[in-house]
């Protein structure tokens, strides 16, 4: 069984974050954190080298033998987009997709953003929040 890569350390998010080469993604990126502290209640956390993670939750695959923890909610500002991750899936939240804006989903957790002025940052919000109560229900020794 192989071993995660992508794991919480001690680094420095908005360090990490004005690192960001691309000066809107930069701007965009520095931003969630607000979006994300209103939506969690949650300290930001770096995941691997270019994940910002709020709470973390313990899982067991279904269909191998792997397991670990991860984020409950999250971000990276990739080179192409901004990734929002909402791991109880995309498909929990259709309806409020169709009102959040300019983007494009993953079959997945991952909703892509080129630009933060895009999108309904109230929507995102109301994503994030519902997203951590459903996987707060879902692994109830997450935090």
């Amino acid at each position: 069984m192989s071993e995660l890569k992508t794991l919480p350390n001690d680094g420095n998010v908005l360090k990490f974050l004005r690192s960001v080469e691309d000066e809107q993604r930069r701007q965009d990126a520095i931003s969630l954190l607000e979006i994300f502290k209103k939506a969690t209640g949650l300290p930001p956390k770096l995941w691997g080298s270019s994940i910002v993670g709020y709470g973390m939750y313990h899982y067991k695959s279904e269909r191998s033998r792997q397991e670990g923890d991860w984020p409950l909610v999250g971000f990276s500002p990739r080179k192409q987009n901004l990734t929002i991750y909402v791991m109880p899936g995309t498909e929990h939240y259709k309806e409020q997709l169709e009102r959040l804006g300019k983007h494009t989903t993953s079959k997945g957790s991952c909703i892509y953003i080129k630009r933060l002025g895009d999108v309904d940052t109230d929507i995102l919000q109301e994503i994030l929040a519902d997203s951590v109560k459903r996987m707060k229900e879902l692994y109830p020794s997450s935090s």
